[in-house]
């Protein structure tokens, strides 16, 4: 069976790679090409591709954005997220709004046939590249079994987020300014890839940090 696929990136030159790399393959064909993120979900649902091969970083809306409308598609096509980065902030963004696959743009030539093959037939995939920065992440701030490590007072920090107090009332509470409550409360995110007291509060509960 041939696996209709859909590219997108704003840079004609790298379209144009990638439609002849792909067009080696005997099992797959380019049905469309759109250089945004607006045109993109026009032609997904005209032509209908299997998989979209979808930049992230988009000149009207953000690849985040683009995979997000296009779940809501039926049919609904795998995603496979091309980017520039392995940032964990990216991936895991990326793989929040629908996509079932990371590649990064300089693995591309050698990861995107097998990613998309992958996602076709309902796996996930992630480049070596992107494999390895997640590992080594993981491992910058984890403990021996790969959960994030937060010290005592981030620990106390995270508990009183998650109970609505505010900065002022949790630098009071623990007797220490609220320039170290922010510095305590960048590095809890930092640590777990979260953002914001809501994100913050879900995990306390889910970690047992607080009772709900």
């Amino acid at each position: 069976m041939t696996i209709r696929v859909l590219l997108v990136d704003d840079h004609p030159i790298l379209r144009d790679a990638l439609r002849l790399t792909l067009d080696r393959e005997v099992d797959l064909e380019v049905v469309a090409e759109a250089g945004n993120g607006r045109e993109a979900v026009a032609l997904a649902r005209t032509s209908r591709p299997d998989v979209v091969v979808l930049d992230i970083a988009l000149p009207d809306v953000s690849g985040m954005e683009v995979a997000a409308l296009m779940r809501r598609l039926d049919p609904a096509p795998r995603i496979v997220a091309l980017s520039a980065y392995s940032d964990k902030r990216f991936v895991t963004e990326m793989l929040r709004a629908g996509a079932e696959a990371y590649v990064t743009k300089s693995s591309a030539s050698g990861e995107l046939v097998l990613a998309i093959r992958a996602v076709a037939a309902g796996r996930n995939y992630l480049c070596p590249e992107v494999a390895d920065a997640l590992v080594s992440e993981v491992r910058s701030h984890g403990g021996a079994d790969g959960v994030p490590r937060l010290g005592r007072r981030e620990r106390e920090v995270l508990r009183l987020v998650a109970e609505g107090l505010r900065s002022d009332a949790i630098a009071e509470r623990l007797s220490i300014s609220p320039a170290t409550v922010e510095v305590h409360r960048r590095n809890i995110m930092h640590k777990l890839g979260l953002q914001g007291a809501v994100e913050l509060t879900r995990y306390a509960i889910r970690e047992g940090i607080v009772v709900p």
